[in-house]
């Protein structure tokens, strides 16, 4: 994380008032910790907490957060590099991290409206807010009732003795959970992870799948589907 900071301090990645990388970043790590929606939450949070304005250096605003924010989305190359390096020191600590994984798929709704027609009955609309987005099909969780929805999924490959992601991918929510299997494995090897085993739900329960998790020597736990 230094490292990154360093980088970006380079690059000049500062808001108008002078904030620096790390406040910022540290901003970004707050809103991911706390799950927070929106920038405006995660200043008022930092505002309130003189513990976390002062392990981050300042308190930022929210526009300042905004146009990091954008900013940092252009600079992948230099985040997968901070991601790489945390997964080392990771794996250091943690020698058995990523033998034993987990993949699935969870629900990302988008902020925008999917609909086919603009009203009951009326025109087929042409203009989208969230043209990559697309309808798809997510399971009921707790009490929230499952069906379709306007989004995208991120599927993911999470370490079963830490819980900690080791690798992901974002979709459109019609694209398939099964076909990003492979990607997924191919990721944890890269980033120097071995894993073992595979759990999945019923819903991997395909050949394809069985024979790419064979090729790259894991063993893939599935429940068989009814029938």
């Amino acid at each position: 994380m230094a490292a990154l900071i360093a980088e970006l301090d380079a690059l000049r990645f500062v808001g108008r008032r002078g904030y620096g990388a790390r406040a910022l970043l540290g901003a970004c790590i707050v809103k991911a910790l706390y799950a927070l929606p929106t920038w405006t939450r995660v200043t008022d949070l930092i505002a309130e907490h003189p513990g976390l304005s002062d392990a981050l250096g300042g308190t930022p605003s929210h526009w300042a957060c905004y146009r990091f924010a954008a900013k940092l989305r252009k600079e992948r190359e230099r985040i997968a590099g901070c991601l790489d390096a945390l997964a080392a020191s990771l794996r250091a600590q943690y020698p058995d991290m990523g033998a034993e994984v987990a993949i699935d798929a969870s629900d990302m709704p988008a902020w925008a409206n999917g609909q086919r027609f603009l009203y009951n009955h009326g025109p087929e609309r042409k203009r989208y807010s969230d043209p990559d987005a697309s309808w798809g099909h997510r399971s009921a969780v707790s009490t929230r009732k499952g069906g379709g929805f306007y989004g995208y999924k991120i599927h993911a490959a999470v370490c079963a003795s830490t819980g900690l992601p080791l690798a992901w991918q974002i979709e459109t929510a019609r694209r398939n959970e099964s076909l990003y299997v492979a990607p997924l494995l191919d990721a944890l090897c890269a980033r120097g992870f071995n894993p073992q085993t595979v759990a999945m739900d019923a819903g991997y329960d395909h050949q394809r799948v069985y024979d790419e998790c064979a090729e790259r020597r894991c063993a893939a736990i599935i429940p068989l589907r009814k029938g």
